[in-house]
């Protein structure tokens, strides 16, 4: 199944129903540091509710860390981004791929982007906006990924 991946997030109550998101799907949830919050930031819990111990969610200090532990998992990484490539309803996802989302304030850095096996893109019909928010995108992200691969059955 997909995992979800947020490179150095900083607002916890987008992180808390990112994490809420995961634990009603059983999606593993990646934290990359550094975070712009504490794990045991009372916005973080608020907006995760009584989910917490419902989330398997891994903490990796560093982005080195998380590499090291993603080469013993395997997968592709597809990085979620307004610049991406590809509409994420025609991308084809895998069961062992790694959605990253960035930070609110810089999305995924480009040196990062150039890493992945792919960049997907969350169409915007308004040309004024942009993107939507970071809990939004990583929703809309999961679920289509999990539609395609047939867990919405």
């Amino acid at each position: 199944m997909p995992q979800i991946v947020l490179y150095n997030p900083q607002i916890p109550p987008n992180t808390g129903n990112i994490a809420r998101t995961c634990a009603a799907t059983r999606t593993k949830l990646h934290l990359i540091g550094p975070l712009g919050f504490e794990l045991s930031d009372r916005y973080l819990k608020r907006a995760g509710l009584d989910y917490w111990p419902y989330v398997d969610v891994h903490y990796h200090p560093t982005f080195t860390d998380f590499q090291a532990y993603h080469q013993l998992q395997g997968g592709r990484w597809i990085g979620f981004s307004a610049s991406g490539a590809y509409s994420y309803f025609k991308f084809e996802f895998q069961e062992t791929d790694w959605l990253f989302f960035g930070s609110e304030t810089s999305g995924l850095p480009g040196e990062f982007l150039e890493t992945c096996s792919a960049t997907v893109y969350i169409p915007m019909t308004h040309s004024g906006v942009r993107s939507l928010n970071l809990s939004a995108s990583a929703a809309v992200g999961l679920f289509e990924a999990r539609r395609q691969l047939g867990y919405l059955q």
